[in-house]
């Protein structure tokens, strides 16, 4: 590893990272009215020491009916992103960069916290309205949405830039768009969940447009500096829903409206579908993404060893590895993996090294 791919520099715009290990934005299902609680501060920071050099917040809704649990995070009002003040501030001490995921769950928002069961949280346990490109429920357990109509839509495109500016004055290095895993923007993009008949559904240009109008708004009120991701499901694994080669067509229009990076995943919109799950299942997707667009990707799913992610890295499949749960195992993988000259670890835990 002395000459690592995996912990070299990479450059996003004006963002400079330490390493090309990316900690992916999982939720924690433990904020209170969407504000960050110790939990948080205590979970970010250690994977910061650990040596990530990107951390990601987890979903972070942009409007309260875009939680997908009442105990998501929020950015929809001030006293989320003072709140937020304290991880961002925790996070750069280690030499770390942070990123906050601005997002919106659509048809598949008001659930119950997983460990506390599935589906709809009922009204009179503080559920709410859902709402979605399209009616129908994600399943028969889940809330039925309601269509958005323009003035929703509209709302929805305003929130995510006031989240956006948020993100800026918490002292966020960047920010990433919420796009995949069935959450809303995937909705209007997918033909499975968008059956509109305006200018938001049908046709392949018209599903992207409420991908396109929430990244203008971003890229409008975030510094020229500041690299903007965008999280993508490439394919919902189902005949005649969204694939790869819409991803890149959406991509290359993206890329001129200012994203910056791709952050490839796949499916969460549909339920019951059959994933061939292996190690690196994903990378193939990362890998035609890069070369359909240029555009730098992040792989993701497991990828659980530092060989592993080196030779992703190497075959050019993608500019940098995301890592989830096996931060969640192991947060200093990381520094236990470096190279070196390239470990940042704490003095006070140099003699565990």
């Amino acid at each position: 590893m002395e000459s690592s791919l995996l912990y070299s520099p990479l450059a996003l715009r004006g963002l400079d990272l330490p390493n090309r290990i990316i900690m992916a934005p999982m939720c924690q299902y433990s904020a209170v009215d969407g504000l960050v609680q110790p939990w948080h501060q205590r979970h970010y920071a250690e994977r910061a020491v650990g040596g990530v050099g990107l951390v990601i917040v987890e979903a972070t809704a942009v409007q309260a009916v875009g939680r997908i649990s009442p105990a998501d995070l929020g950015l929809w009002n001030d006293a989320q992103r003072d709140a937020l003040k304290p991880v961002v501030a925790a996070v750069h001490a280690t030499g770390a960069r942070i990123a906050i995921q601005l997002a919106h769950a659509g048809r598949k928002a008001s659930t119950k916290i997983p460990w506390e069961g599935t589906g709809a949280v009922p009204a009179d346990q503080g559920g709410w309205t859902v709402v979605s490109a399209s009616e129908g429920a994600f399943d028969p357990t889940y809330p039925s949405p309601v269509a958005l109509d323009q003035a929703g839509i509209d709302a929805v495109v305003a929130d995510f830039a006031a989240a956006a500016r948020r993100a800026v004055q918490a002292g966020f290095d960047a920010v990433e768009i919420h796009g995949a895993h069935g959450y809303l923007i995937h909705q209007f993009l997918s033909p499975l969940t968008n059956r509109r008949t305006d200018g938001y559904g049908g046709a392949q240009t018209n599903r992207f447009r409420l991908a396109l109008e929430v990244t203008r708004a971003i890229r409008g009120v975030i510094p020229a500096t500041m690299p903007l991701f965008l999280r993508l499901s490439a394919t919902d694994w189902v005949e005649g829903g969204w694939n790869v080669d819409e991803s890149v067509a959406l991509l290359k229009i993206l890329k001129g409206e200012g994203v910056d990076f791709a952050d490839v995943s796949s499916g969460g919109l549909v339920p019951g579908v059959k994933i061939a799950i292996g190690p690196g299942y994903q990378v193939p997707l990362s890998a035609q993404i890069k070369r359909g667009t240029g555009l730098p990707t992040g792989a993701v799913g497991l990828i659980t060893d530092a060989t592993q992610a080196e030779a992703v890295l190497a075959a050019g499949d993608a500019d940098a590895v995301l890592l989830g749960r096996l931060l969640l195992r192991d947060p200093y993988f990381p520094n236990r993996n470096a190279p070196a000259d390239r470990r940042t670890i704490p003095v006070q835990y140099l003699r565990g090294f």
